[in-house]
């Protein structure tokens, strides 16, 4: 399998990174290359063209991302604390990575329909991490009975987006771990939490 061979981390990373640095529209297969110290040729060994690039930049970094957090959260965990895990971990892996914050919050935002599909694709392993955690809340009685799963999870997910698209689009100038509490709160407001 392709991603198993040694080059295919090292192309996602250059890839990361030169799309963060050029926008997707300039960052062209030469560069990348470049950045991985490969050479052009070995790129199409990989993928096959640059939009298979993006997505699997995506799809990496994101089954990367969910893995972590699913250990994360895993155990006996109330889900307002797998909630607040959630976030806390989805800030810092983004904190840690600026290129990744710029590729996954504005980057990815630019493309035609067909990458929006398969971006939504990926996007589903981490929807169904904040459907768990609703579903328990529920059954455990911290969230409303009532609670609208498919809508809070927008509501959670939502935010958590434009918290961090705010982040980018004002170059990292704070720190974002420092709103974590205050999202929690207001995500724990929406979903109708009893404590």
């Amino acid at each position: 399998m392709k991603r198993d061979k040694p080059k295919y981390k090292q192309i996602i990373d250059a890839a990361v990174v030169v799309i963060a640095e050029n926008g997707y529209h300039q960052a062209q297969v030469s560069k990348i290359a470049k950045q991985a110290g490969v050479a052009d040729g070995t790129i199409y060994l990989y993928f096959k063209n640059k939009e298979d690039i993006l997505i699997s930049v995506f799809r990496e970094k994101m089954g990367m991302f969910v893995g972590k957090i699913e250990e994360v959260i895993a155990g006996n965990r109330t889900a307002a604390e797998k909630l607040l895990v959630m976030i806390e971990n989805h800030c810092k892996i983004l904190s840690e990575d600026h290129h990744l914050a710029i590729v996954t919050q504005l980057e990815l935002r630019q493309s035609n329909k067909d990458i929006r599909l398969k971006i939504n694709e990926v996007l589903k392993g981490y929807l169904l991490v904040i459907d768990k955690i609703l579903t328990e809340g529920i059954e455990a009685g911290e969230f409303t009975s009532d609670l609208d799963i498919r809508l809070a999870r927008q509501m959670i997910f939502g935010t958590i987006d434009e918290m961090l698209t705010n982040w980018v689009m004002n170059e990292q100038k704070y720190d974002l771990s420092s709103q974590v509490p205050a999202i929690h709160k207001l995500l724990l407001n929406g979903c109708g939490f009893r404590n």
